[in-house]
């Protein structure tokens, strides 16, 4: 019961029994408490460090319990006081860890200059893009809007991921996220994304998504240099135009996004289903099986695939043929 003030189940037993019979012999707190004399040698000098036990007035070289009301007390204002010295050297550490970032910062060659409300800061290599999300996920208070196409994500990126995220979201913290459909046949990424529902994430799907970005707070933006390349660099943008726009085009995707736990039903009219919808789309506009595949986050042979099944249900004999008839149908639409 009393294991938060330092008193362990055998040590409040001795005290207990003290407590009762005062005078009782090392001999006799043993046998009632079923344990050797060393034990309860060992309980009395941790009553002794805790002051529950102090010498007596009236027999000398005898021990005293001093009362549950004093001891306990007592033990409860030292815990107290300990408390507030570590509060106090906790607020220097956190002046003195603000005051060493400060300086730390002017020793890096290639530190940005000072970031300003409207200011877009260039983050050269994985490394920078790294310290630069780690700072903004550390500063963020509300919510992250996040858009991570290209289908199944690599376990390296999921692992750096989570640290992150599991920090926000024990903050309270919203995080919304944009996967492709594609992800759902991932584990991996199945996994992760399952994870961050249980935590109180919202994971949604959609077959294609815009390039890959995230958004702290509303307030600052991160997007690849190279949408194609994302090992180029990022932009860390802070301009309040291009952030809400960038927020409008993730909420307009999101609406459209099914919910993780939902499957993704087919359409009741044409029994499309919004991936076979957005494949007949893209290879209409004139996309190749490769570049399709790029945009669902699948291989060439999976969007061949859906296709040869999108044929046969049109009863087409070729691509061009297909396409006729699905804009015929309303498919395209």
């Amino acid at each position: 019961m009393l294991d938060l003030l330092g008193l362990d189940r055998v040590t409040e037993g001795v005290y207990r029994a003290l407590l009762s019979h005062p005078e009782g012999s090392v001999q006799e707190l043993a046998g009632q408490l079923g344990v050797s004399e060393c034990t309860v040698h060992d309980a009395l000098d941790k009553l002794t460090e805790l002051r529950l036990l102090r010498a007596s007035r009236d027999v000398h070289g005898a021990m005293r319990p001093v009362s549950p009301e004093i001891g306990l007390d007592m033990l409860l204002r030292r815990q107290e006081d300990e408390l507030l010295r570590r509060h106090r050297e906790l607020e220097l550490s956190k002046a003195a860890a603000a005051q060493a970032i400060a300086e730390y910062a002017d020793l890096r060659p290639d530190a940005p200059a000072a970031a300003t409300a409207t200011s877009t800061e260039r983050l050269v290599g994985l490394d920078a893009i790294q310290v630069r999300l780690e700072i903004l996920a550390r500063e963020m208070s509300e919510e992250c809007l996040s858009v991570m196409p290209g289908g199944a994500q690599s376990q390296a990126s999921l692992d750096a991921s989570r640290p992150l995220d599991d920090s926000a979201m024990a903050k309270g913290i919203a995080l919304l996220t944009l996967y492709q459909d594609s992800a759902r046949h991932d584990p991996a990424t199945l996994t992760y994304a399952r994870w961050m529902n249980e935590r109180g994430g919202a994971v949604r799907t959609c077959p294609t998504l815009p390039p890959r970005m995230l958004v702290f707070d509303r307030r600052v933006a991160v997007v690849p240099i190279d949408p194609a390349d994302t090992k180029r660099g990022a932009l860390c943008i802070r301009e309040p135009g291009v952030v809400a726009s960038l927020v409008a085009l993730f909420e307009q995707t999101w609406q459209s996004a099914v919910p993780l736990g939902a499957d993704r039903s087919k359409d009741s009219e044409t029994g499309l289903t919004a991936s076979e919808r957005e494949v007949l789309r893209l290879l209409a506009s004139g996309l190749t099986d490769e570049v399709a595949g790029r945009r669902l986050g699948i291989s060439a042979r999976s969007v061949r695939r859906q296709m040869a099944g999108l044929m046969e249900r049109l009863e087409a004999s070729s691509r061009f043929e297909a396409g006729l008839k699905a804009a015929q149908r309303g498919w395209l639409q």
